[in-house]
């Protein structure tokens, strides 16, 4: 997107001669032609420089420098016919990055337009090196428990490095989030941040993903498309369940690792781009690498950085931090009004495993949220949560009957107490002849869960507390039964 620059000058035949002075430069430009106007488009166009002169019909163009946010306020360049050293001295002060006095020749005035953009890309940068932590807050990452702050650590030594990061950890544990704040802690946040699931993608679609296609390279490529690697080109490329990646693919994507180099499906010409990667995947991927699934060669490759998202449930209270930065975002969506929570539920939140981790809270507020009006949230309001031990079982006492008096230990009945009836009672109304195989129960009530959300297979993975990629693969791995 280019950067978008405001004119503020009153003689309309100045303003136009500046417009084209920038015509080559293929920025965004917008004239306006007094302080009234002025003030109407920094809020609505939102300019990244603003080029001000000081006699306007209106007001003093200082006063508008001078009423400017300096933490979200843009560039300015102040213009000038009659320069003094105080106005040029008192327009820094305020702000201004720099000062020209009329007539200004078009060289001088697009080397300074210039300097003003790259002087904003750099304060971007050294904003987006600043740690944002201190009240268990680390860019979209949330959490205070030592074990988040290791990660943050992490992330914060290996910002200003091009070294691959490999990140691992339980679907739902806020993986992808993970990879942003390592591109946005890095030199490279200005930059475009491009995630590619690759467990998402079908098998013979996933290098022209990633690597981009020529028109007529296969059957429905009607056009050219460049790929996620030359989207990411000076930015980061995040690969998400990189361990879905077919393993003919893989011996492409160590060769682009190594040299930075790639081709696109049907073409024979080598692109080389400067991206640096960052990887996911929510299986042990040396057991991946042992089961002869993963190649060994690009696990090395990528291994440099590793970083391990701990579960929900080994994060003491970070789970109420979630809970409340979630609670605050999910009612504005749903336009909801949110004022707490009570102690019944702080308790139930601790309690519970979160067997789907962040992803399975962020569904259970949701839920709450949406079949609730109150602002203030009960225990009472919370929908019956699976058992961690057995997802299949949900809890035994139902949580909307709990009042926040309740003790965590009252609220939630032993899966223990409960198993020994349950099973008995299973036991005779089964014979042997009735048992199936347990795969054919799975597939059967996926396939249910999908229809009855209109084939939309994300949507019933979030129903079923389980990735999109679960769902895929285990259609793959039906498919291949039915062909063998």
């Amino acid at each position: 997107m280019p950067p978008k620059i405001l004119i503020v000058e009153d003689t309309e035949s100045l303003a136009l001669m500046y417009q084209s002075y920038l015509i080559p430069t293929g920025v965004e430009t917008r004239i306006a032609y007094n302080g009234e106007q002025a003030v109407f488009a920094l809020q609505e166009f939102e300019p990244d420089l603003v080029i001000l002169d000081v006699m306007l019909p209106d007001m003093n163009g200082l006063d508008i420098l001078s009423s400017l946010d300096p933490d979200t306020a843009p560039q300015v360049i102040v213009l000038t016919g009659h320069a003094t050293k105080e106005m040029a001295i008192k327009a820094i002060k305020l702000g201004a990055s720099d000062f020209l006095e009329k007539p200004i020749e078009a060289d001088r005035f697009r080397i300074t337009v210039n300097n003003a953009l790259k002087l904003k890309d750099l304060k971007q940068t050294v904003k987006s090196y600043q740690t944002t932590y201190e009240n268990g807050k680390y860019y979209d990452l949330i959490g205070s428990s030592s074990e988040m702050q290791s990660v943050y650590q992490i992330i914060k030594s290996a910002s200003a490095s091009k070294a691959t990061v490999f990140i691992t950890g339980e679907s739902g544990t806020g993986k992808e989030l993970c990879a942003r704040a390592v591109h946005l802690a890095s030199p490279r946040a200005n930059k475009p941040f491009v995630a590619l699931n690759c467990a998402a993608i079908p098998k013979d679609l996933i290098e022209s993903e990633i690597f981009g296609h020529l028109k007529g390279a296969f059957t429905g490529a009607i056009t050219n498309r460049e790929g996620a690697a030359g989207q990411a080109d000076g930015g980061t490329l995040f690969l998400d369940e990189l361990c879905e990646m077919d393993v003919n693919l893989q011996s492409k994507l160590l060769r682009f690792i190594q040299t930075g180099c790639y081709q696109q499906v049907g073409s024979e010409k080598e692109v080389k781009v400067d991206v640096r990667f960052v990887c996911a995947t929510n299986r042990d991927p040396l057991l991946e690498v042992q089961e002869g699934r993963f190649r060994e060669d690009l696990y090395y490759r990528l291994h440099v950085i590793p970083i391990a998202l701990p579960p929900l449930n080994q994060r003491g209270k970070d789970v109420i931090e979630i809970a409340d930065a979630l609670f605050k975002k999910i009612s504005k969506e749903e336009g909801r009004a949110y004022k707490g929570m009570s102690e019944g539920v702080k308790n139930l939140f601790l309690s519970y495993g979160w067997p789907g981790n962040v992803r399975q809270l962020e569904n259970t507020i949701r839920n709450i949220l949406v079949l609730h009006d109150e602002a203030y949230i009960e225990a009472s309001m919370i929908p019956a949560l699976p058992n961690a031990q057995n997802q299949s079982q949900p809890v035994a006492a139902t949580v909307n009957t709990v009042t926040p008096e309740v003790m965590p230990s009252q609220s939630f009945t032993s899966p223990s107490m409960e198993a020994a009836p349950v099973i008995s009672e299973v036991a005779t109304a089964f014979s042997q002849a009735d048992i199936e195989p347990l795969w054919l129960v799975e597939k059967r009530y996926i396939e249910q869960a999908i229809d009855a959300c209109d084939n939309n297979i994300p949507k019933a993975a979030a129903l079923l507390d389980v990735s999109p990629s679960t769902i895929y693969r285990k259609i793959k791995s039906w498919e291949e039964m039915q062909v063998s």
